[in-house]
């Protein structure tokens, strides 16, 4: 089911809009310096468009943008309860690689509140993220349903898409530098040191290129 979001004013969604509608090549360049995107891949941003009045996608709604539908083996229903995480971005790339995306324009919105999800979905997401977790830290025994929650579940989607499912996406956390009205880092170093505390308290590796985790910066100044 795809939400509604309309343009909007605030936030790392007002910077993502026009840099997905407006400016592709300066996010398209953003991807490829962070590995997410190789030099002679293009790409084709499937959400949010303009057209359709910048609406973001979950569920089977993401998987149909990601064009992954068909490669699906494992049921996303087995895996993640209904109203999942709702994707910032989605594409494809001329390889038909999915890429999906969670935008941040200032650190304090990588501190999620841990799930609210009802105790039959929260054992289901317990499982995942559990799964997931073992994974990529195998003898990590942090907690995943807390603060950091939010960036858990996108790893959770990712290791579903390219574990379960052997697709071969990439997950990409974009962060906005001097997106002053959010009062946001002003430094990709930042955001860096931001990222490192993240994943020490998940207990996961600081690299994850292996599982096509990629952070890619922008500089919010060049989207005015």
């Amino acid at each position: 089911m795809p939400t509604t979001k309309s343009e909007v004013t605030l936030g790392s969604q007002r910077l993502l809009q026009p840099a997905v509608n407006r400016k592709p090549e300066l996010l398209k360049s953003a991807l490829r310096k962070s590995g997410a995107l190789g030099r002679r891949e293009s790409i084709e941003w499937t959400s949010p468009l303009e057209s359709e009045n910048f609406k973001e996608y979950r569920d089977k709604a993401a998987l149909l943008r990601l064009g992954v539908e068909g490669s699906i083996t494992v049921p996303l229903a087995e895996f993640w309860p209904r109203r999942g995480p709702v994707w910032d971005a989605t594409a494809i790339t001329n390889q038909d690689r999915p890429i999906i995306l969670e935008a941040k324009a200032h650190i304090p919105e990588s501190a999620s509140p841990g799930s609210k999800a009802s105790p039959t979905s929260l054992q289901q997401i317990e499982g995942s993220l559990l799964a997931t977790r073992k994974h990529l830290a195998p003898r990590s025994t942090a907690p995943w349903t807390g603060t950091f929650y939010q960036y858990a579940n996108r790893l959770a989607h990712q290791y579903y898409f390219r574990i379960l499912n052997g697709i071969d996406s990439s997950l990409v956390f974009l962060n906005f530098t001097n997106a002053a009205d959010m009062d946001g880092p002003t430094t990709v170093r930042e955001w860096e040191g931001a990222t490192r505390l993240i994943h020490a308290v998940l207990g996961i590796p600081a690299d994850l290129h292996g599982f096509g985790v990629f952070h890619a910066y922008i500089d919010a100044r060049l989207l005015t």
